[in-house]
């Protein structure tokens, strides 16, 4: 029987009263496995209202009692965190490996929720004036809601939902339809470890929910993760209907690689990075610029051990690398490399046309490595998205340079050197959000925040650390005086009020 996902409101499932259902399928078979429920406008309000009546009495919570939910809800995910992962491979496609690290790096954010109260801690200022006294404080925004991709369904939900619990507010996701199971298995775990009803709710869909959630009148705030396209649709959208918005968009991360870099080490990460979880990483590294003499020792380094990966199932132990989320993904991800040589690249190994025994149905596509392309190609130009490294030449470091900071995009970005003063300059003067150095993914530890610049975010926060208790809150002045009962009447005064 074909498994059926439905939403979670007000702490228990919903079967979908819409009648619609969306396909999910097994990347590595291409078989149907689950229908999952698609939410009409009614299905998000009715979550959105559980979110309004449940924050009446959450956002009045101690972080005691927030706190004390959120360490069960840790202890239970550390404790199925296996369980979690198959859920991932079975419909994302990533190897087992893959997703338990995506699910450790979700564990993260809960253990920087569970320490809310620091990160809550307001302000005092005594004596301002006579017997005055300013506190800040930041209280939470009310119901909040998160949009999230399909590459990270268990870790990016948990960027958002952890922090905006803990800091108070209720939470309405809308997950991907692509692989949706994760999302609901988060949700039973949170109503086990005893989050009350509506807190955190689940709708599934696509386009209708999602601009239901933009323009809900009750829905205070909106964070997403996705394409650029759609960020920069989230941020116009929810914006104009007057809600805070992060909204985290795609990326071409540039590896700079110098002369005096260890190669080897260069190329373990060129590989690593370009090509884990088939490249469906908004961090994943795409293209590797090598300055000097070194392109073509780094290009064969890198072919070298491109080739020895073993691509398949994702269940399966032995491999390193799994299939792409839909057929159409990856044919799309062909057609960069397809057409790659007609503008000008040279492709040094092309993985389309790629089968695994036995799942020839899956949605399955090699290593490709393409060299000396130019940046006006489309397998530059765009976020492909898949396994596909591009290799750029540059004569300098300051030619480099201008070539990572001329892109559009400013997520992430690396270099690899042995010289500290090369380095320093760098990360000064590159324009991108997070920067490695000799590190290919420079993705954050949680207590400091995730985020791009240029097209590769809008809004003015980043997710998670400080900037996400930020996001997640907002600011109130509290302003005291509490006369001494020896004071007279200090009478009307109607001038400006005065520090004395």
């Amino acid at each position: 029987m074909t498994k059926i996902v439905n939403h979670w409101i007000g702490g228990k499932t919903a079967e979908g009263a819409s009648g619609t259902y969306g396909p999910v399928t097994n990347p590595a078979t291409g078989e149907v496995t689950t229908k999952v429920a698609f939410a009409s406008v009614e299905e998000v309000d009715a979550a959105v209202a559980a979110a309004k009546e449940a924050f009446r009495t959450w956002g009045q919570s101690s972080l005691a009692q927030r706190t004390s939910i959120l360490f069960k809800f840790r202890a239970l995910l550390d404790a199925h965190r296996d369980e979690i992962a198959e859920l991932i491979t079975a419909e994302h496609g990533k190897v087992h490996s893959d997703a338990l690290g995506e699910v450790a790096r979700g564990l993260e954010i809960v253990d920087l929720a569970c320490g809310i109260n620091v990160q809550l801690k307001g302000e005092l200022s005594t004596q301002v004036a006579s017997r005055v006294d300013v506190a800040s404080i930041r209280q939470p925004l009310g119901v909040v809601a998160g949009i999230t991709p399909f590459n990270f369904p268990a870790m990016v939900p948990m960027w958002m939902f952890p922090l905006a619990i803990a800091c108070g507010n209720t939470f309405v996701l809308k997950p991907s339809e692509k692989d949706p199971s994760a999302s609901v298995r988060l949700a039973e775990l949170l109503a086990e470890a005893g989050l009350p009803e509506g807190v955190f709710n689940v709708v599934h869909g696509d386009k209708v929910a999602v601009d239901r959630l933009l323009e809900h009148p009750d829905v205070k705030a909106v964070s997403f993760v996705g394409s650029t396209p759609i960020a920069r649709y989230i941020h116009t959208t929810a914006s104009a209907n007057g809600k805070r918005v992060q909204a985290l968009g795609g990326a071409k991360n540039h590896m700079l690689v110098l002369p005096d870099a260890d190669l080897d080490a260069a190329a373990d990460a060129a590989v690593s990075a370009a090509y884990g979880s088939a490249g469906e990483r908004c961090m994943a590294i795409s293209a590797v610029v090598a300055v000097g003499a070194i392109g073509d020792e780094l290009v064969e380094k890198i072919r070298e051990r491109a080739e020895k990966i073993k691509i398949g199932p994702g269940d399966d132990p032995t491999s390193e690398m799994g299939p792409l989320i839909t057929a159409t993904h990856r044919d799309k991800v062909a057609s960069y490399v397809a057409g790659a040589a007609d503008e000008g690249a040279e492709v040094v190994l092309d993985g389309t046309g790629y089968s695994v025994d036995g799942h020839e149905n899956g949605h399955w596509i090699g290593i490709s490595l393409l060299d000396k392309v130019p940046t006006t190609a489309k397998a530059y130009q765009d976020e492909i998205f898949g396994p596909v490294l591009c290799v750029l030449r540059a004569d300098t470091y300051e030619e480099a340079l201008d070539l990572i900071n001329a892109s559009p995009y400013g997520n992430g970005t690396a270099i690899f050197t042995r010289d500290g003063g090369a380095a320093r300059r760098f990360q000064l003067e590159v324009e991108a959000g997070m920067v490695g150095v000799n590190v290919p993914i420079p993705v954050p530890v949680g207590y400091h925040s995730f985020g791009g610049w240029k097209d590769s975010l809008f809004g003015d926060h980043h997710i998670y650390g400080n900037d996400g208790t930020h996001f997640y809150t907002r600011g109130k002045v509290v302003t005291t005086r509490w006369p001494d009962p020896a004071d007279a009447p200090s009478g009307v005064d109607l001038g400006f009020p005065r520090n004395h």
